[in-house]
Parts: C-alpha cells; sequence; structure tokens
C-alpha cells in the first residue's frame, strides 16, 4: 500500500484518532512534513494545532545519525553520544538553539505555544525512519508534564514501532503501516514534495484564527 499523498494519509490517521474528539488534547505536528497532516487531524477532531520545535544532533561523521536531540528550552543526549566531544556537542547545541529561535520566530511571532501540562499531547509527522529524534523529543515533552502522550503515524518500519512501544514515555502508538522492506519514508507516498517553510506558516496562522 501507498498513500497518494500527505493528506490522505492524515484522513485515515485521523479516523483512528476519533476518540480524541473535542477532548482535552493538542495535537502537535514536527515540522516541516508532519504539519500538513496535522492541520487536517486537528480540523477533524476539532483540536488546537501546534509545532514541535525540536532538531536532532548529529553525530560529527555522520550528521544523519542522532545522538540526541535539542528544544529552545533544553537538550537529551543518548549513549551513543558517549564518545564524541563535549565540544562538539556544545557547539551543535548551541547551533541548533539559534537555529529553531528563528523558527519560533517564523511560526509564532510573538505569540506564546499552548501549555501542554494536563492535556493529552498527540504528536504528529508523516512517518518514522529511526524514531532516535522523535524518542529524545518526546523525553523532553514528558518533562512538561502532559497527561497522557500519543504517536500517530501513518508509517514506520516494525524495529521502529517496537522502540515506542517500549518507551516509557509513550501511552499510545496509532499506525497505518509497517513495512519490513522500509528503506524511507517518501517510498510509501506517490506525491512526497517537501515542505516548505511558507506552508507551515499558513496552515499555523490558519489553525490559529479558529
Amino acid at each position: 500500500m501507498k498513500f497518494k499523498d500527505r493528506n490522505e494519509a492524515a484522513e485515515i490517521l485521523a479516523k483512528k484518532l476519533q476518540k480524541y474528539k473535542n477532548s482535552n488534547a493538542i495535537i502537535m505536528a514536527i515540522p516541516r512534513g508532519g504539519v500538513p497532516l496535522g492541520f487536517i487531524i486537528a480540523n477533524a477532531l476539532k483540536l488546537p494545532l501546534e509545532v514541535i520545535l525540536s532538531k536532532k544532533i548529529g553525530h560529527p561523521y555522520h550528521k544523519e545519525f542522532a545522538i540526541g536531540a535539542a528544544t529552545l528550552k533544553s537538550r537529551i543526549l543518548s549513549d551513543a553520544a558517549r564518545n564524541v566531544a563535549p565540544q562538539y556537542i556544545e557547539d551543535e547545541t548551541n547551533r541548533i538553539k539559534e537555529l529553531l529561535k528563528k523558527r519560533y520566530k517564523m511560526y509564532y511571532g510573538n505569540k506564546k505555544p499552548m501549555e501542554i501540562k494536563d492535556k493529552t499531547v498527540i504528536i504528529v509527522d508523516d512517518g518514522i525512519a529511526t524514531g532516535n529524534t522523535i524518542l529524545s523529543t518526546i523525553k523532553m515533552l514528558h518533562d512538561e508534564k502532559p497527561s497522557k502522550i500519543v504517536v500517530a503515524i501513518p508509517v514506520a518500519p516494525p524495529d521502529t514501532l517496537r522502540k515506542l512501544h517500549k518507551s516509557p514515555f509513550i501511552d499510545e502508538v496509532i499506525y497505518i503501516l509497517s513495512p519490513e522492506n522500509f528503506r524511507a519514508v517518501g517510498q510509501f507516498y506517490d506525491d512526497f514534495d517537501q515542505v516548505e517553510d511558507k506552508t507551515v506558516n499558513y496552515l499555523l496562522n490558519k489553525a490559529h484564527a479558529k
């Protein structure tokens, strides 16, 4: 099975998330690819939409491999960071925080994001490959004391789903596809064009205007 595009994947996920309609929940989309899905799901469930501003800290010799993640407020490192120079980690964290500050201003302007304390947080992305970045991000979100953390994704490989299910910070994982022959998220979409910042801005402004 393949999704026609992110919209189709979002519509299927929204049906699987019906029990959260009109509840004390918030849709938190991972930019940029998760935002079109988050927008459709938030509309369908009559819930507010926010974005998660976090970014992985890549290994110095293999940038795609996450050794941790950083948000504007905090940082978390995985075991893979043990043999990485502390100075590199410090420099990368500062660089990421600067980038996230710019994104924050672009996406939120002078508005503050919603509090997630005591709310059900539904994290949405267009798919997950290794899961390392999202797991680091979820640990940091857990510190903000939401009542429940749900991960909703169209596609992820079986070993990644096992990692998500094992996480002590995730209460529920909702997915559509879990193929053994997983190479990349885009492989399961007919249309997987890159989502631009201007699209993220447009969707967030539209969601916040309601």
